[in-house]
């Protein structure tokens, strides 16, 4: 019953976004994301301007969205559909949810390894924008050459040492999507072993909670992604300046595979009513404008190389040396990471 509940409420709500009165020249796009950062607003309300294309949205965690977009099926108003991860993403497009479109604005602007590749189809989603998985610790009690690969994370050496989220999210399961490529499924699941033997308390929260948890000695190294960090550094909150100041960050594996770097994407549905506002909406987050409010405004640098980030906790971070693995492939692995989760009890 409740299952038909939240089924039918769907429904209603979608029903709700296409009768939205519409003159003769109205443009809609209508809109289904998980990036709920306050910062994308100028981003769509500049599109809006641009185009004059209204924009309708719904916005839900990853998982919710796409459950939402299966049940709708065929009768989605959705457009276009943003995610989070490469995780995600995959997962959106094993499910049949997006369609390939070729681009050429698209494919010139965004990098190869940052989308996803069907031969002769064009492709069913794009990374607009990056952050690297990397490896925070407590300065005074770490060194950083102590924690300066990921394989280290899974050392006895670190043994009670290590705060991470939960396996079942996306950002770690892509992460050991990176290592199943790099090690191989058994080396990886090694590793996995090692880490959950290494935990200071069983994974919970999100990444900023693992950096709080640096600093209040609960544990004495995390992972985190670094627009989590950045944030942290350009808060207005003294306590949050005072953490980063007790907690360093290093570039995982700088000499041997690089750091592990994921994305935020999209691409346009399946059954999108409105397909031309689409392509155009996916082809506008990769103008240089709209990737400047990816880095300037969710600390994220942008996936298009002529861009010009204007953030200087950002940009302090330095440059570092990433892993070159597709995010597909990374994402493709997922499902063998979620096996290995499961096996070695990373819940």
């Amino acid at each position: 019953m409740k299952n038909f509940l939240g089924l039918a409420a769907a429904m209603l709500s979608s029903s709700l976004l296409l009768s939205t009165p519409l003159s003769a020249q109205e443009k809609v796009l209508n809109l289904y994301s998980a990036r709920h950062y306050n910062t994308d607003e100028a981003l769509y309300a500049n599109f809006t301007r641009q185009t004059g294309i209204k924009m309708n949205r719904i916005e839900l965690g990853d998982e919710a969205l796409l459950e939402r977009l299966r049940n709708e099926g065929r009768n989605s108003p959705a457009d276009v559909i943003l995610l989070v991860d490469a995780a995600r993403l995959w997962k959106a497009q094993i499910d049949g949810l997006f369609q390939p479109i070729s681009s050429r604005v698209l494919e010139s602007r965004i990098p190869e390894s940052m989308r996803s590749r069907n031969e002769g189809k064009g492709s069913e989603w794009f990374g607009f924008s990056s952050r690297a998985r990397v490896i925070f610790y407590d300065k005074a009690k770490i060194r950083p050459e102590e924690v300066d690969t990921y394989e280290e994370l899974a050392d006895i050496k670190n043994k009670g040492k290590v705060c991470t989220r939960s396996g079942t999210h996306p950002y770690m399961l892509s992460l050991i999507g990176s290592m199943v490529e790099r090690l191989g499924s058994k080396a990886a699941e090694d590793w996995a072993k090692g880490v959950v033997a290494n935990f200071a308390r069983p994974p919970r929260g999100g990444d900023t909670d693992q950096l709080r948890a640096v600093g209040a000695g609960e544990c004495q190294i995390a992972i985190g992604n670094t627009y989590y960090w950045v944030r942290l550094m350009r808060s207005s909150d003294a306590k949050d300046r005072e953490l980063v100041s007790r907690i360093g960050m290093v570039w995982p594996n700088q000499k041997s595979g690089g750091t592990h770097v994921n994305i935020s994407g999209g691409g346009v549905a399946r059954n999108a009513p409105n397909r031309d506002a689409a392509v155009k909406f996916l082809e506008y987050l990769a103008s240089d404008e709209a990737q400047a409010y990816f880095a300037n405004g969710n600390n994220e640098w942008p996936a298009v190389r002529t861009a010009v980030a204007r953030n200087p906790e950002l940009e302090s971070l330095g440059t570092f040396t990433a892993e070159k693995i597709s995010v597909q492939q990374i994402a493709r692995n997922t499902i063998e990471a979620q096996k290995i989760l499961d096996r070695v009890g990373w819940k």
